[in-house]
């Protein structure tokens, strides 16, 4: 009986000791990190306002701005597009960096009836005019009064723009923060799309998969469109005012 019950109590206390919560070192009071919880915590790399460029080099435009921490796009006025020639001009903005695999987390907030998107795989070769020509797209809407919101749900908030549709509606109202977390790794052929904590979408980001998806779609034909591995994230001039805070990246 005696046995029995040690048998029981240090079984008891090994289960215990498992279950235990790991807890970081002390040195004189003061917790010490593991290696793998400091890497965790550097992991993340903030992108602010002096991580981005003007699409295809230069400063960015003085109609994205930043103020109390966010990213603000004040669109201009339709005289104010036109280039020395006349032409209307587009004001995107990418980051300074390329990336390749990576989560990116961010808040958006959309203006009343506005249009925006997060882009990623976007190249500056000098035959591409616009990120979207290059970039695959997460969409940035106001589902109920942009008219794209009514244009089918794959041009919807939190959609593989054209490709996917979110599984839900997971947007809060105009003028409320969003928070979009997009993941993208080539080397599992995985993306996602994570809206306010809603899985809204997964989509292929290379090869077959990704060929097959682009079928039928407006960008089938497109030459050189969804083929970059690495390259720009970018934040898109879609004409209305827009706004992103908290953005960071934690490459894969």
């Amino acid at each position: 009986m005696k046995n029995l019950i040690r048998v029981v109590f240090f079984a008891f206390l090994a289960i215990s000791c498992k279950e235990k919560p790991k807890e970081s070192a002390l040195e004189n009071g003061v917790s010490i990190l593991s290696s793998s919880e400091i890497n965790e915590q550097k992991a993340w790399t903030e992108l602010s306002f002096d991580s981005w460029q003007a699409f295809k080099g230069g400063a960015v435009s003085k109609y994205w701005s930043e103020e109390d921490g966010a990213i603000l796009f004040t669109p201009p006025t339709a005289e104010e597009r036109k280039d020395k020639n006349g032409n209307r001009q587009s004001f995107n903005i990418v980051t300074k960096e390329s990336y390749e695999n990576f989560v990116l987390s961010l808040e958006w907030k959309i203006s009343e009836a506005g249009n925006s998107g997060i882009m990623w795989g976007v190249s500056e070769d000098e035959k591409y005019v616009e990120p979207y020509q290059t970039g695959l797209e997460i969409q940035v809407l106001d589902n109920e009064k942009h008219p794209d919101g009514k244009n089918g749900t794959s041009h919807q908030a939190g959609a593989l723009y054209d490709l996917v549709s979110p599984a839900k509606d997971a947007t809060k109202n105009v003028g409320e923060w969003n928070v979009a977390v997009i993941t993208i790794n080539h080397n599992t052929n995985e993306g996602s799309s994570v809206l306010n904590g809603v899985e809204v979408a997964t989509f292929p980001v290379e090869g077959d998969e990704l060929i097959q998806l682009l079928k039928g779609s407006k960008f089938e034909t497109w030459d050189g469109f969804g083929t970059y591995r690495k390259g720009k994230i970018a934040l898109q001039d879609h004409g209305d005012a827009v706004a992103y805070r908290n953005i960071k990246i934690k490459e894969l």
